[in-house]
């Protein structure tokens, strides 16, 4: 056990999966594993253990936000072992040629946070492991999958003061924004782990697009297949 997780030792899988929402790490442990069974429900943060195409992986719940990402990510590699973690989740479109639906693959992140500033004294530029980056591009192209490697911005916050900052961050060729990248990649590097963030659009900036429920669902089954995918190739 650590201090979120109540899972015992060899519960966790060393790849593990990780959505923001628990509902969403239920339904797919329901309906995409097999023999799948539940190793935390503390604090609601739902993860789940079975097999994929007969390869063991863990479905562990983020939360919400760089802190509950952190929290959690780092419990995952230092007191489980795990040594591949892959975020599947949402996030918003700052440039046109980003439609909803597609998959962004973030290969490095910028922030507003201070977090990595309070740790390191400095700034730190987190990216992804190359070998899943590369993977899930390919993997993407075989199945029909628009995916746009690039820069995304892990925001502290869902609200801002302002509604038009996000047009500075796509004046330098930021892809958009989610909320739990930066920190994913950074207790990743601390670790030697690998790590990989893909984010379906839901919701275009640009435009003011935003997915209906229907299409919500349709796409995010694809990047659900897409992260599998990813976590077990060789």
């Amino acid at each position: 056990m650590s201090l979120h997780l109540e899972a015992k030792q060899g519960e966790i899988a060393e790849v593990v999966l990780m959505p923001g929402d628990p509902y969403r790490v239920r339904y797919i442990a329901e309906n995409y594993l097999t023999d799948a069974f539940c190793y935390n429900s503390v604090r609601g943060a739902f993860g789940y253990t079975g097999t994929y195409k007969n390869n063991k992986v863990s479905i562990q719940s983020s939360g919400i936000g760089m802190p509950s990402m952190d929290l959690y990510s780092y419990e995952l590699l230092n007191d489980y072992g795990a040594k591949k973690l892959i975020r599947i989740g949402t996030c918003g479109s700052y440039q046109p040629q980003v439609k909803l639906r597609d998959v962004i693959l973030a290969m490095s992140t910028s922030t507003d946070s201070s977090m990595n500033i309070y740790r390191l004294n400095g700034f730190f530029a987190p990216c992804a492991d190359f070998k899943l980056l590369s993977k899930a591009y390919a993997i993407a192209e075989e199945n029909g999958i628009t995916a746009h490697c690039g820069n995304v911005i892990s925001s502290d916050a869902f609200y801002g003061a302002d509604p038009d900052d996000w047009k500075k961050w796509a004046n330098f060729n930021v892809l958009g924004v989610e909320m739990e990248a930066c920190a994913l990649y950074s207790r990743a590097a601390q670790f030697g782990a690998q790590a990989l963030a893909m984010m379906t659009v839901t919701d275009c900036f640009t435009d003011g697009a935003r997915m209906n429920t229907e299409d919500r669902e349709k796409s995010l089954n694809e990047m659900i297949t897409l992260g599998l995918e990813t976590a077990i190739a060789e």
